[in-house]
């Protein structure tokens, strides 16, 4: 972003409206964006304005403020300003500074995940079909973005069941002799056993991608022309294949609920609010198709008003995402024609901003109203059961609190082979998935099977990053409780490991099955004292239970997925300068990668995309181990 961008001296230490009336003399009318800081240092809350001058000298009147914004000003001891060329550019920077420093004051979109999309790749003579998330560095057609994994697997099914497309990958096609169960239940046509050419692939390829262009009429009617045409010809075969497509399509057709017939690309989104909290729906409508839906629940302060609310999502949302062409909204935002401009300028194309009063689009947002509505309620149900939780875990374990972040500790290994720890967390709202965390058991030193050796690796190195990265534990990244699997000899030495890091003051709480080891009869233990049992059919258990298993469930799935990885290893990822491509034309060559590192430097260079410094590289690397 070009900017003329300049940063101001600070100011005396004063506090509240007359800390900012002392910056007013430094200020002139330029747009900008301006940062209210504590006594810490620590972004209050950060804003933009056309005229940084008037806006900063509205917060240093001394009322007619909200409650929210009355004690921010009270606790504000400094401020930091700088100034732009427009206030598009300061849209966007505010837009960027919410996101990176997380102010306690303003609103923020705390879960912000990429999103999926399908790439046909075109890379093979036979196009493999698939999802994709991340940069789009693959060489292919990108469509999306889809609302969920679960939104592009539905439509991935969907291609294959009408245009018989393959999923699998190049080197398991390469290596099929013949068709796999796809082909048997109608999901493949099986190019990798010559079932189909290359014409009649691309013909199919070219069919599925004009289906996700929207063009599906114009499909469907040349799938019933061809039909008749077979039909006419006495192939009836083919006839009742195509009759089998025609119908597939017009259930994926029925099945996607949402099918508007005016809008092409657009991003519909709906606000409910609802005693100080919040829910974003956002439905994604590309190709005239539903693309899926998801909702979101900003952080807010409790007295903002929809349009804040809403300009402040848009602003985050497509932060680090590519605009539609339309974004449809439930409510006007505060700045519509500005965050349009921003976004146009943002996407290289003309983005419009909508709120629609009638019609079909109208009938669009109604129904994301609707399911931001009953999301919330959902939502609000949900956090308040997990208080109760919270409050009667407090109770059970001694804590003066119910504790606002929960961590739970687990390690899986066979053997001590592919050793992983793993870390969940739970809180008001139920388990936070993105706070998750898996550690690669590094030290070498340890014998196989050593459970505490692992502990201590694992809450060492998470201590360790949280005393750098968080010393005053002001910024919601320390746990209120720890629990971990095992019983008091475990309890015992992660006791020691926390005294060595200087942190004893965190409530910790081993849980061990009992002597029969039955789930319902778990000894609690904490250091230093009796271990206790919570009665059978109390909440509070279940409730632990759930926490502990989601820890196992997330550490055996890391394991295994480590242990596929090596298992699926071969020492030809070792070689330089031999990537994926080449790594498939030697194991079709040579049947192994054995084989290969028993290869002689002829044979080698023999090897098509092999050159001959390459050929030299590999035999080099093999021989020179030996």
């Amino acid at each position: 972003m070009s900017s003329d961008m300049s940063e101001t001296a600070p100011a005396p230490q004063l506090s509240g409206h007359a800390c900012i009336q002392s910056y007013l003399k430094t200020l002139d009318s330029s747009p900008g964006v301006y940062r209210m800081l504590d006594a810490r240092g620590a972004v209050l809350y950060v804003g933009k304005a056309r005229n940084l001058k008037a806006r900063v000298s509205s917060y240093a009147r001394p009322s007619g403020h909200s409650p929210r914004i009355a004690r921010m000003i009270a606790a504000t001891v400094s401020m930091m300003f700088l100034s732009t060329r427009t206030e598009t550019e300061a849209l966007l920077l505010e837009q960027n500074l919410i996101k990176q420093l997380k102010p306690r004051y303003n609103v923020l979109l705390r879960d912000d995940k990429s999103f999926p999309n399908i790439l046909v790749a075109k890379d093979h003579a036979f196009p493999q079909i698939k999802k994709h998330r991340g940069a789009k560095k693959a060489k292919g057609n990108y469509y999306g973005p889809f609302a969920s994994a679960g939104a592009v697997n539905r439509t991935l099914n969907q291609l294959q069941k009408v245009f018989l497309l393959r999923n699998c990958s190049d080197s398991t096609f390469e290596t099929r002799t013949r068709p796999c169960l796809l082909y048997q239940i109608k999901r493949c046509s099986a190019p990798c056993v010559g079932y189909i050419d290359e014409i009649g692939y691309a013909g199919l390829l070219s069919d599925a991608e004009r289906f996700l262009q929207g063009k599906t009429t114009k499909v469907q009617s040349e799938l019933a022309e061809q039909m008749q045409a077979a039909s006419e010809s006495m192939e009836f075969e083919r006839a009742a294949a195509l009759r089998d497509r025609i119908r597939a399509l017009t259930q994926v057709q029925s099945n996607q609920g949402i099918n508007p017939k005016a809008v092409t690309e657009a991003d519909v989104i709906a606000l409910h609010m609802e005693s100080g909290q919040a829910c974003v729906q956002v439905f994604f409508i590309r190709a005239n198709q539903n693309w899926g839906n998801r909702d979101y629940y900003p952080r807010l302060g409790g007295t903002e008003s929809a349009a804040e609310v809403l300009q402040a999502f848009i602003g985050q949302f497509y932060d680090n995402k590519e605009p539609p062409r339309q974004l449809i909204l439930s409510d006007e935002i505060e700045d519509a024609d500005l965050m349009a401009e921003a976004l146009s300028q943002k996407a290289g194309r003309k983005v419009e901003i909508l709120v629609p009063q009638r019609g079909e689009k109208m009938e669009l947002v109604s129904s994301a109203l609707r399911n931001a509505r009953e999301s919330l309620a959902r939502k609000m149900a949900e956090t308040a059961t997990q208080g109760k939780l919270l409050s009667g875990l407090a109770e059970a374990f001694g804590l003066e609190s119910a504790p606002q972040r929960i961590e739970v500790y687990d390690n899986s290994h066979i053997q001590g082979a592919h050793a992983v720890g793993a870390m969940i967390v739970a809180g008001p709202e139920g388990l936070m998935k993105n706070q998750y965390r898996k550690f690669n058991i590094k030290g070498e030193e340890l014998t196989p099977g050593d459970d505490f050796g692992m502990m201590k690796e694992v809450l060492s190195r998470r201590f360790k990053r949280l005393l750098k990265e968080d010393p005053d534990r002001d910024k919601g990244m320390w746990p209120d409780l720890l629990l971990i699997d095992g019983g008091a000899g475990q309890v015992s030495a992660v006791h020691e490991i926390m005294a060595e890091m200087g942190v004893e003051d965190l409530a910790m709480v081993g849980v061990a099955k009992g002597v029969d080891r039955d789930a319902g009869k778990e000894e609690f233990h904490r250091y230093g004292q009796r271990p206790f049992a919570l009665r059978h059919n109390d909440p509070v258990l279940y409730f632990v239970q759930r926490m502990r298993d989601e820890a196992h469930r997330f550490a055996i799935g890391t394991h295994r997925a480590k242990r596929a990885k090596a298992v699926s290893a071969t020492p030809l990822d070792d070689v330089p300068g031999v990537g994926a491509t080449r790594k498939r034309a030697l194991l079709a060559h040579f049947g192994s990668a054995k084989a290969v590192s028993r290869a002689n430097l002829a044979d080698l260079k023999a090897v098509d995309g092999i050159s001959d410094q390459l050929a030299e590289t590999i035999y080099d690397f093999f021989h020179e181990r030996g």
